[in-house]
This record gives C-alpha cells, structure tokens and sequence, in this order.
C-alpha cells in the first residue's frame, strides 16, 4: 500500500516551461554541465530527522503535520513502517541519498543494550531497502544532544560518565554506518559549548573534545571505515555559544589539536547566517583551505533571528552557493543534503514532494547559472585583473618573499607614493550576475 497515492512513481523532469506542480522544471539528473551530469554534481540527500521525524511543533504549539502512517508510539514496529514509507518516498523523488542521526531511525530503549539492538533491528530494514532501490546512505551521526544525559554536553560534559555514554553511542553509530555503506560521518556539536562561563573550564571542555575525536578517528581505522569525517559549524541554538561556531573557529580547533588531516566540514546555509556570515563566506573559507566537504541545503527568515531551516528557494542564493562549489571541484563524497522542514503549516504529506521538488530546482537552476557565469569568464577576469599588481614587479617580489621592510621602505621613498586605486565596480557586478538570473 503506498503512502503517496496521488504521486506518480517517479517525479519526472518536464522543462521551465512546466506547471505541473509535481514536475522538475530545471532538474535533470542526466543533463551534463561542465562534464558531470546533475546528479553527479548535486548529490541530493533527504534527511531523516525533518522529513520522517518533524512533526510541526515548535516552542510555542504542539505537533500538526499529518503522517498517517506514523502512530507516535516510540517502537521498532512504527519505525521500521516508516523506513518504508521513507524509501517510498525518497524512490518517487529521485534522490541518491539520505541522511539520519542514529535516534532517528530506531527508539532509545531503557539502556544501552536495547538501545543498540533497537537499532540494529531498524539498519537490517534499512539496508534491504537500500538494496531495493539503489538509494544510499550520505551520512550518518549520533544525536549526542536531545537526551537529558546530554545537558551539559556530550564530549564536552562536566560528567565523565556521560563522555562515555557518549563514546559508546557514536562507536555503535560508527559501526552501523559503515554497515551501511555511509560515505561519510558528521559530528554535530548542538550541545559542545557553554551557557554561562562562571561554571565552565573552557579549556578541559576543549581538550576533552579533541580526546573525543581522536578516539573516532583511531575507531573508524581500526573497523575499516574509510569515509569522510565531517564536522559542521554552528555558533549557537540550543547552546549559547557552541565550540564549532562558524568554519574559521572549527578550522582553528583542529590545527590546535593535530585533527586537522581527518576533517573537513558540512557547511549549512542557516547556520552562516546565525554566524554573521554568508554561505558563500563559509564555503571559500573552507574551500580555500581544502576543507569543503558536504553542504546542508536550506535558508532560514531574515525576519527571525532563529534556525528555521526552511527550504532553499532563492536562486541568485544557489547560483552564489554553486559558484564556490564549482570553484573548487565539488562536493563527492559530500552531497546537498536537504536539512530543511516544511513549514508546521504545511499539514499534508504532499507538502513533502513540494518541498523537495522546489529545493531541487533551486539547486540545478543555480548550477546552470553558475556554469554559464564560469563560461564566460567575466567574474574571473575581473578578478585576475584586480589582483594584477601582484603579478610583477614589487607585488610579485612580495609574494615569493623577497621582500622585507627595509627594500619596501625603500621602494616607496623612491617612488613617493602608491599607484592611484582603481573602483571596485561593485554596483557593475551585481548587474552582471543578475543578467545570469
């Protein structure tokens, strides 16, 4: 029986011109650009925790999104109904991937031990529907957060008993996911941080962290677990302030503690902003570094100073996005993954499909957009150009070190003063990228 009746079983591509509202318009796996097609670029992943768990409530109101085939009931028989209605689900969208967190998928029982087979029970469901359809797993995490044993942190707790709980839950979701084929695994530190500083030795904290990570990285060698580890940055919600703020700050972390060869980082477009930063900061500051990983694909409402993972929309948003993510080589073994909700006014399952379908144009429209700006050159040009005082003489000196105060000093009471600036045209660019829109 399936749980999207009024859904065809595959989401066809119809064209730009399209107004069927369960049609891509600009999504076409198979349409090359700049020699991958779509779906090699884009990598699209569903998550679990919004699309499978989310159920409309906020601070201020109770569940109101309608899932039928969900009966609340915190059992291994209603999550493995939902894993089917999920690969339904993700098989009529088209999606390669998916993504959960570990409580996600199966219930927490009284203790570890049930815990553990509760969720070994869900992953055989979910490996033969992966066999069913092709669809794989992007990544897996553990949700060291939502627990009460995780108040005061996870790897970052003032209880050390709680740090390894928290060891033996990410070793069980290490092991699961690479059962599982996951082609990478994300540390999410929502607890790892301080609500106030009269109570909290940042020091240890940070240092306990590192312990932390350390032990992944020595576990997943010792099970053979060749994915990508992946941090993901966000400065705050639900910690006042969290230790992996924004990709500078969790850069930083890892250098500081001999990390850095086994990370890269999943950078989220709400939590940039929650930052003070844009996505296209938080993609080349880690691109520039080597550090570009995975993508979260949503927005949140400039009107709310909250996390409300919306889904992407705005193209001139996913053109900026594709653009950095051309720039420097993609994103495999990442992807573009949806952690978005739809809104707890958008009651009805098929509001899931439009979602979806919107945010999966956005994508593939921003991909076309930026291939055409990096085909014609004009953005680099103007940057090669900006820059050309440091392609000879005294800037190039600079660069390949052979200059020191003394022979600029001395540059400069030769030549008197510096070479007049020239304008940044920025009003001229924006002008030029909307010609792309």
């Amino acid at each position: 029986m399936t749980a999207f009746p009024e859904v065809p079983a595959r989401i066809p591509y119809e064209g730009p011109q399209s107004r069927n509202d369960l049609a891509f318009r600009w999504y076409n796996e198979d349409e090359m650009v700049e020699g991958k097609s779509m779906k090699e670029h884009l990598r699209f992943s569903v998550v679990y925790w919004h699309t499978f768990r989310g159920t409309g409530a906020d601070p201020f109101g109770a569940p109101t999104l309608l899932r039928p085939w969900d009966d609340g009931t915190p059992t291994v028989e209603n999550a493995i109904r939902r894993v089917r209605v999920a690969f339904e689900f993700m098989e009529k969208l088209g999606v390669p991937y998916y993504a959960f967190h570990d409580r996600d998928v199966a219930p927490e029982g009284a203790t570890l031990a049930e815990t553990n087979r509760n969720l070994d029970a869900v992953v055989k469901v979910l490996k033969e529907e992966q066999q069913r359809t092709g669809i794989k797993l992007l990544w897996g995490t553990a949700n060291l957060f939502s627990h009460p044993r995780y108040a005061h942190g996870a790897a970052t707790s003032c209880n050390a008993d709680v740090f390894a709980y928290a060891a033996a839950q990410v070793k069980k979701c290490l092991e699961v996911t690479k059962e599982l084929g996951g082609e990478n695994y994300v540390f999410w530190g929502g607890r790892e941080g301080y609500q106030n500083l009269f109570n909290t030795n940042m020091k240890r904290e940070l240092d306990h962290l590192a312990k932390f990570l350390h032990m992944a990285v020595d576990y997943a060698k010792q099970i053979g677990f060749t994915g990508q580890f992946l941090i993901e940055p966000k400065p705050k919600e639900p910690t006042k302030h969290q230790y992996d703020s924004d990709c500078a700050a969790c850069l930083n972390f890892l250098r500081a503690y001999d990390l850095l060869d086994h990370f890269k980082l999943n950078i989220e477009t709400n939590h940039a902003t929650l930052a003070g930063h844009t996505m296209m900061h938080e993609l080349e500051y880690a691109g520039m570094q080597g550090k570009l990983g995975s993508i979260d694909a949503n927005t949140g409402d400039l009107l709310l100073g909250w996390d409300t993972d919306q889904f992407p929309t705005n193209y001139y948003l996913t053109a900026e996005i594709m653009l950095v993510i051309l720039k420097y080589g993609g994103l495999a073994p990442g992807g573009v993954n949806f952690d978005a909700k739809v809104r707890r006014e958008s009651l009805d399952p098929i509001d899931l499909f439009h979602a979806h379908i919107g945010g999966m144009d956005a994508f593939a429209r921003g991909l076309k957009i930026a291939a055409a700006i990096r085909k014609d050159g004009i953005l680099d040009e103007f940057v090669r150009r900006r820059y050309r005082s440091w392609d000879e003489g005294i800037g190039a000196e600079i660069e390949a070190g052979r200059a020191d105060f003394r022979s600029l000093e001395a540059y400069m009471l030769d030549k008197g003063e510096a070479a007049p600036n020239e304008s940044g045209r920025q009003e001229w660019l924006e002008n030029v990228i909307n010609r792309y829109l």
